[in-house]
Formats: structure tokens, sequence, C-alpha cells
């Protein structure tokens, strides 16, 4: 018999009543499977379903949709009840759930409730780099200039409503720095950068972008405000011992600025043994040169021309990483760092294409100087503070001009004016004002100026450009055709690979793989070189479905990746040769393919020395099926001190882990999945054996199904396709708003679900569900 709270439910206006039915399943379901553990002062999870009936309130605008909407989530990822309790058919979970999502997005539909995001936003410092690049036409490094930004709810723009004095000071700092570059004006004094490459990069071999025939080195981009005379240093790496590595024998070393040879030096090992240790230190102290530079950005290359291989190199295959004495010492020099300081004497700012970004088409110099700056910084504000121009808003650049020009003409005046632009809230801050008229707590459309932003800045990490200002400007923007039009044409630019860099990179936990250092005992081949091709692999697969409007579930699972000799070699790939990437058409048994199968996502969710199921199972939790368990009790004990033995295998320890009733709850979610994964080390190799024992990479997911190994983990993942989609739509969201999800968003995720269903769940469907969301397009009063 139903219980008194949920009976009323049930009968609640049967066949009267618009959703009875819908109720009537939810209060069904929750009677017979839920209520023997969320009843009572000692309900499980402190979810009390008996008490706090989900349904309460239905139809009223004051309805509290989040323990339903929790009971919705848990249910779609049939994570209750138990694997080990009576569970509901298959049939039932789709009807309650169906049921559960009519009743919550009429809810929205009726009363929507679109959130709040922060009135003041911070960019972020990747947002800073990408508005500097398009409004000046100027790569600019940002971690060189800014402090990183803090993450919550999984992205760095989130915590970005403060600007202390000191976070102040370095943008006044980088202001005045990219003006200088920018217009070129008073960079006569020499001032000098550095770009040094990570001590575990293996050099052994062609390095990309670099001219064939060539082995090792770097390539960097700089840009140069003014040609003239620039003195480059090389610095060859060094030993504990500050002996130059692997020089053995002559070397030549190439200078390149833009694929063309500047300069050829030669490094030669030191005479004798006497002295050695002074000669040594000195070899390469005479590898500096001046070489003149015309004004713009140029790529630098430092490279060595390839040898013939020698004899031991063509009968034994050695390591692939040789970066380090002790455990890879390497073979040939290395280059360590390329300093350049400039310009010296006949120092001329050139013409450049942020020179023409700036300027525009006005004659130099111009015929009426104070006209023009107001022309040319009119137009550079528009841009930079996303918003028409008023005559006011000129005011504190033109003194700023008038106060540069008086003391060093018309170029002068214009780059402080152009740092004051770079240092002003209108541009460091995105503003979402409340428009006059609006209630306390009523949703309104977000007007065309700021959803210009939003568009941009969650489709490229930057500003809108001009044809979405002017869409704005026309208030064309809000309309439904424009809009999609407009997110069709910006996912087509090049740009929206932000989505790829930033967006993806912080979903998947990309950037993590900079700090990822295994343990060289364990793993003696692992390099820089390998790190940066495991991330290149997924940023290329991601890109992929972008760029070619895939299905999101490719994925999951591909029958294709992305791969260079370097990777393909740690796979165990064969037919790939060279440093560039390509796409590789993989075999049906073929081990890589997907995310979960790919080394850069492997490897972020391992430890230095070995796997971690639970790792790798909470990720998938979050981050694939959007129900992460809830954070550990406190003083549980690691998996070491809780191992029966040093020599027992990850699985063997685990089960010692769960022994602890504290512990069951969250690591029966967690390891299945992450045993699934288990074949591949913390690294991303394929492997048969943990040490003597076989991998055993059995278990079962929350629902009670049985898995083997990844394939079926892909085979459940892709059979619940909603699931997937319904994660990333959450992740773009969250991206898009720069604000953690309330359960009042998610009717807006599911619809935007519901949608990219309908297209086969291709990317761009996805996209537009969350642009054409209430949420994106309205905004709480406050």
């Amino acid at each position: 018999m139903l219980r008194p709270a949920l009976l009323s439910i049930a009968l609640l206006g049967i066949g009267l009543a618009a959703g009875a039915d819908d109720r009537q399943h939810v209060a069904t379901l929750v009677e017979a499977f839920c209520l023997d553990c969320h009843a009572g002062d000692n309900a499980a999870g402190g979810l009390d379903l008996e008490s706090h009936d989900p349904l309460a309130g239905f139809g009223d605008s004051g309805w509290d949709t989040a323990v339903a909407e929790k009971v919705w989530r848990r249910l779609r990822a049939r994570q209750m009840p138990p694997a080990d309790a009576e569970r509901p058919s298959e049939e039932a979970y789709t009807q309650t759930i169906a049921a559960l999502e009519s009743l919550l997005d009429e809810q929205a539909a009726k009363h929507p409730k679109p959130g709040r995001t922060e009135a003041i936003r911070r960019l972020t410092r990747t947002e800073y780099q990408n508005a500097i690049r398009d409004l000046l036409a100027l790569e600019i490094d940002a971690k060189a200039m800014l402090p990183a930004d803090e993450s919550a709810h999984g992205f760095d723009n989130v915590t970005v409503g403060e600007l202390s004095p000191l976070l102040l000071s370095r943008y006044v700092s980088a202001a005045e720095r990219i003006a200088a570059q920018a217009i070129g004006v008073g960079a006569n004094t020499p001032a000098g950068v550095t770009f040094r490459l990570p001590a575990d990069r293996s050099q052994e071999e062609h390095v990309e972008g670099l001219p064939l025939g060539t082995r090792g080195g770097g390539l960097f981009k700089h840009h140069f405000a003014r040609s003239g005379e620039y003195e480059f240093r090389v610095r060859l790496t060094r030993d504990r011992d500050e002996q130059v590595e692997g020089l053995k024998e002559p070397h030549k070393i190439h200078v390149l600025i833009d694929r063309r040879l500047a300069h050829e030096f030669e490094v030669r090992p030191p005479k004798g043994s006497k002295g050695y240790e002074d000669d040594h230190s000195k070899v390469d102290s005479h590898l500096q040169t001046r070489i003149r530079v015309e004004a713009g950005e140029r790529r630098l290359g430092v490279t060595f021309p390839r040898k013939h291989a020698s004899l031991i190199e063509t009968k034994r295959q050695p390591f692939d990483a040789s970066f380090n004495r002790h455990r890879h010492p390497r073979r040939t020099p290395a280059l360590l760092e390329l300093s350049i300081v400039g310009p010296f004497e006949d120092s001329t700012p050139g013409e450049t294409r942020t020179r023409r970004r700036v300027f525009g088409e006005e004659p130099l110099p111009p015929a009426d100087p104070e006209q023009a700056a107001r022309r040319i910084l009119r137009r550079l504000m528009r841009l930079a503070y996303r918003r028409p121009i008023e005559e006011d808003d000129l005011k504190t650049p033109m003194r700023f001009y008038r106060e540069g020009s008086s003391a060093g003409g018309f170029e002068a005046g214009l780059q402080a004016a152009l740092t004051s632009i770079l240092v002003s809230p209108h541009f460091l801050f995105r503003l979402e004002a409340t428009p006059t008229g609006v209630s306390a707590g009523e949703p309104y459309d977000v007007p065309p100026t700021e959803l210009a932003s939003r568009l941009s800045f969650f489709l490229w990490s930057s500003l809108p450009d001009d044809e979405l200002l002017s869409l704005a400007d026309s208030g064309r923007l809000n309309e439904p055709k424009t809009l999609q039009q407009q997110v069709e044409r910006m996912l087509a630019d090049e740009r929206s690979r932000s989505l790829v860099t930033n967006f993806a990179s912080q979903w998947l936990h990309l950037r993590n793989l900079e700090g990822f250092h295994p343990d060289m005992r364990a793993f003696v081949d692992f390099d820089d070189n390998l790190r940066q091709a495991m991330r290149r692999e997924t940023e290329l697969s991601l890109e992929a479905v972008i760029r070619e409007d895939r299905s999101v579930l490719d994925l999951i699972r591909s029958d294709r990746t992305y791969l260079n000799e370097r990777l393909a070699i740690h796979y165990g790939v064969p037919g790939v040769r060279g440093s560039h990437f390509r796409p590789v058409d993989l075999p049906p048994d073929s081990r890589r393919g997907g995310l979960l199968r790919q080394g850069g996502v492997l490897a972020v969710t391992s430890y230095a020395t070995r796997t971690s199921p639970t790792i790798r199972g909470f990720w998938v939790l979050k981050n694939v099926l959007g129900v992460p368990p809830p954070p550990p009790p406190p003083d549980v004990p690691s998996l070491d001190s809780a191992a029966a033995s040093v020599s027992a295998t990850v699985r063997e320890r685990l089960e010692v882990h769960r022994a602890n009733p504290a512990c069951a709850a969250c690591h029966d979610l967690m390891d299945p999945i992450g045993l699934a994964l288990e074949n591949y080390d913390a690294v991303g190799r394929w492997r048969e054996l943990e040490g003597q024992s076989p991998i055993d990479s059995t278990g079962s997911l929350p629902d009670g199904t049985p898995i083997t190994g990844v394939t079926d983990l892909e085979e459940h993942l892709l059979s619940h396709p909603e699931a997937f989609a319904g994660t990333m739509a959450e992740k773009l969201l969250t991206f898009a708003l720069g604000r953690g999800l309330l359960p009042t968003d998610m009717p807006a995720v599911r619809q935007a679900v519901r949608r990219a269903a309908a297209d086969d769940y291709r990317f761009s469907s996805l996209v537009l569900g969350v642009v054409s969301s209430d949420p994106f397009l309205m905004r709480a009063a406050e």
C-alpha cells in the first residue's frame, strides 16, 4: 500500500490535472524501491523522501526542484536503488525518468528561472590573451604576465570577480608592454626575452615545424616591435656537473628566422683533459651573434642539422627518451634556451600587421592628429569594450593621448591612450547590468550587446568581432534564425579552437598533463615529447568533432585517432613515421580510439608510480556520466596503508580498502569502472600483467551490468547516449555562463540533449541547444 504522503500525489487529480500520470509513475516507484532507505531520521544520504516529498509544490512558482532533480539524476544513471537491492524493471526506470523530466520541464516552461551570473566578471588569463590577439593582431604570452586563475565547478572563468591591488599592478605592467609592442614607440631601449625548453624533452628526432633534415631544438614565436639588430644567444643543456650533454664531436647549430637560415654556429667538445671543467663550462659561450630582424611576428628556430645514424643506433633500437645523464644519456647536444636582446641602433617601427590593425587607414603622419586619434581610439574601444562608444568614454584615453603626444608626438600619444584602454574596467571586466524597470528576481532577456559577449567568450574565449557587434547594435542578434547563423559561423571560425584548448582542456583535465611526471624507474621512456603528443592526440580528436560537426558520441568510440611517430611507437601502432600528426584509421580490434583509450586521459587519472582505478572511475562518473560520488569521509585510510601486502595487485588492495563500510559506498561505484581500464598502465600503454599477475578487468556497473574491459564500458556508455551528451551539455553550459549550474538549469540541459538527439548528437546541435536555452538568453534581476 502506498504511504499517505505519496498516496496523495498518486491520486491527486488522476485523469483531471495535467501531469497526474507522471506524478503517479514517480510516486509508485519511490514507494516501492526508495523509502526503505530514504525515510526517517537515518535516511541514506540525508535524503528523506517520506517527509520531504520531491513533488510537493509542483505547479507553484516556488516549487523547489532540487530533490526531484537529484532523484532524476540518480535514476538516469541507474545508481539507485543499489545493485544488490531490489530494483525496478527497465520499463519502470524509463517511465519514471520520462515522468520526472516531463514534470520538471513543464515547471521550467511555466515558471522560468534562468539564474543569475555575476554582474562583474574579470577576463581570465586565457581570455585576456585571446582578446589582445583579436584586438591588436598581437600574440602574447599571458602566462608570463599574469598569475593563474583559480578554478571552481571545473573551470577558471567562474571565480573571477575581484581585482586585487597586486593583480591590478600586473595588468598595468602588461598593458604598458603590450602597447609598446603594438606601436613600437620608445622601444629603442634594448629589452630581453628568453625561451627555455623543458628539461625532460628529448631532442634526438625531428621537431615538427622545423626543416626536414634537422633534429632537436625548438620553434618559437616572437613579435619584434621594431626593425633593427638583435642579439641572439644560444645555451645548450648541461648535466649536474655543468658539462654539456652529448657533446662528443663537432655539431652545427642553425638559427632560423621564418625558416630562413640567419646564422650558423659550430660547437666542439673541449680539447684534452687539462682544465677540462673550465673548457667545458665555456664550450657554448661563443654561441651569440647579432642579427638584423624586420619588425613583426617571426617564427624563430634553433636546431641541429642531422648527422648519419651511428652504428649502434642502427644495430639496436635505443629508448625513445634521451634527456637525462643518469637514466637516458643524451647521445647528441640539445638546446636549453634561446635568449634575444634588442633592438640596438638603427631601430625603426617598421610596417607590421599589428600597426596596421591599430592605425587602420589613417595616413601617417595625419593631417589632423587630434581627430585621427579620436577615430582610431573610437574604433579600438568599440571592440575592446564590446559595445557602442559614447563621447564620455573618449575623455580618459584622449587625456592620455594628449599627455603622451606633447612629449613624444602622435604615435607616443596613441601608445599612452592604448595603455589606458587596456587597464580600463570596461576592457578587463565583463559587465552585465540589470535594465531599469525590472523587478527584483524577475527574469529578463539579456540585451543584445551583452549577448554578443556571452556568445564570443563561450565559443572563442575572446571578444565579439565587428559582425557580432553590428548585429547587436541593430537588435537582430536575439532573433532565433540570426542566432543560429552566428553560432554556425563562429564554430567554423578558427577562433573556435578555444573550445578545445580552453573548454575541453579543463573539462577533460588535459591541463594537468603539464604536472604529470611519472616515476622514471617504473616508466623509463617517458619524456616531454610523449607528454605533448598525448595532449595533441586528444586535442585533434576533439577538433575533428567540432570542425567536421560529427556526433559527440565519436569521442567515446572511434575508428580513427591522431598520431605521430613518437606516440605510435608508445602505443605499438605500426606504420607511422615522422614528427607530424596525421589521422590514423584503426582496425576493429584496436586498443586505441576514443577518450578512454587515449594516453593523455589515462595519464592524468593515474599516480606517478601506478594506475588508480578509483581516480579513473571518479573521472568517468564526473566527466562522462555526470554523477560524481560524494566526497570521502574524513580519516579514510590510504589505499597503500590498507593493503594486506605490498606485493598485492591494485585490485587486491582495493578489495581490502572496500572492506571498510565507510569506503565501500563510493568505491563500489568508482572502482569497477576504473578497473575496466586497468589494462592501460599509468602512461597509457597496453599491458596484460601487473607484475607477475594477469590483469583482471572484470567488474559490474552501478546497475549490476557485468563488464570486462574498456570495450564493454564503451558499449554501456553508448547504450545510454543521453547520459554522455547530457554531461557534455552541462559542462558547456557551465563554461558558457561562468557559474555553477542550479537544479533549475537542468531543464535547459535536457532540452539541449533532446535537440542534439534529433540530429545524431552532432556537436553544433548540442551547442545550439545551449545557446538557445533560457539560462543563456535570460538573466534574473538581483
